[in-house]
């Protein structure tokens, strides 16, 4: 599984645990976003509905809630030496002859990830990079 896959098994998860409609997921993110511009539903409200992006921000910020539905979201900055690790196994194929011993400034040139993205869900683990 990648982490689109999981992220979108635990949100179906919460959507049909919820109380919602049975529209296809682009309708359903509208017609909530379209609600919670109301006053009547705060940001704070446990009873709003939440669109994927909400959901996923939430379960990143909430750790009652990230338990509730099961979804573990961690996110960490890299180092320059942790991104100097990631470019020497990715793209240098762990080259001993080409280590690299670059600054941020000439990783993000290379487009090397800044953070790591822990995912837990279902007893399933998985690590991204951004």
């Amino acid at each position: 599984m990648n982490k689109e896959q999981i992220t979108g098994d635990a949100y179906k998860n919460y959507r049909s645990k919820s109380k919602d409609l049975d529209l296809p997921e682009n309708l359903y993110n509208k017609l909530i976003d379209d609600l919670n511009k109301d006053a009547m539903f705060p940001i704070d409200n446990p009873n709003r509905m939440l669109s994927k992006e909400q959901f996923i921000n939430k379960c990143k910020t909430d750790p009652e809630f990230s338990e509730k539905w099961g979804l573990k979201i961690e996110e960490r900055e890299l180092n320059t030496q942790e991104r100097n690790e990631w470019f020497q196994v990715h793209l240098n194929g762990n080259n001993p002859f080409m280590k690299s011993d670059w600054k941020d400034f000439e990783l993000d040139q290379q487009n090397i990830p800044t953070k790591q993205i822990t995912l837990e869900y279902n007893n399933e683990t998985i690590e991204s990079y951004e």
